[in-house]
């Protein structure tokens, strides 16, 4: 079975700084993996390149066994990619049926009918709201996303991605700004997502990863440090010198 993501000894470097070197990755379908690292391992970059925002030096990405790397972002996101952001890109002046509704409606072609709102389309709307009642925020559709804890704001995020009907979803420190309290809400939430998509976390909560991801790539100095399930991850001494700071006699 062709990996839903997959990359081919990716490159980039920025002149004499090279960020990223040889990463083979494989993403099965449906599967739940996390990648994790220190700041400045290059975290970023990799997600910029798998998404088309960044071109590689060198090397290949494949999406769903066709090879990507030259496509444009907008034609990734049709192929069935989809991401959400370290920093929330929402409309905050607007409720947060009307964002995931405006996702919905540019996926559709509906975006292009300006004398009709987006949320105005029945069955937009009723999609819009069964994303937002998925991750269990359905009671805040007509509430502005400004209004709305930055727990939910990340939430609506993702429900908002939901909306491009994805085969593989990257989410980018979901739980970036969340307070600790609300982290737990971000973790079930994320349980409740379709099994049939893979997902790709890129996150700092430890705690997050361990009891989200069935697999964990553990990136360092823009290369591949060790990749596995997250009980040998946890065992992995380079893990705990490079990453998690601890010392091990």
């Amino acid at each position: 079975m062709s990996a839903a993501l997959e990359t081919r000894g990716l490159c980039k470097s920025f002149g004499a700084l090279v960020v990223a070197q040889n990463i083979d990755f494989r993403l099965a379908p449906g599967e739940r993996h996390a990648l994790i690292g220190p700041n400045g391992a290059g975290k970023t970059t990799f997600v910029n390149m798998l998404t088309g925002a960044l071109p590689p030096s060198s090397g290949a990405i494949f999406l769903g066994g066709e090879e990507v790397t030259r496509v444009p972002q907008s034609a990734r996101v049709r192929r069935g990619l989809g991401r959400t952001f370290q920093v929330t890109t929402l409309f905050r002046s607007l409720p947060a049926l009307d964002n995931v509704a405006l996702a919905i409606a540019e996926r559709s072609g509906l975006a292009t009918r300006m004398w009709r709102p987006a949320f105005a389309h029945r069955e937009v709307k009723e999609e819009a709201m069964s994303h937002l009642s998925a991750l269990g925020i359905a009671d805040d559709a007509a509430t502005r996303v400004a209004d709305l804890p930055y727990g939910k704001q990340r939430l609506v995020e993702i429900a908002i991605a939901l909306g491009l009907r994805p085969k593989v979803l990257l989410l980018d420190e979901p739980a970036a700004g969340v307070p600790s309290h609300e982290s737990g809400i971000i973790l079930s939430n994320l349980a409740k997502l379709p099994p049939e998509i893979a997902i790709l976390i890129i996150e700092h909560d430890m705690d997050l990863v361990f009891r989200f991801a069935q697999r964990i790539t553990v990136l360092v100095q823009g290369t591949v440090l060790v990749e596995g399930p997250p009980e040998e991850i946890a065992r992995d001494k380079r893990v705990h010198q490079v990453y998690l700071g601890e010392q091990h006699a």
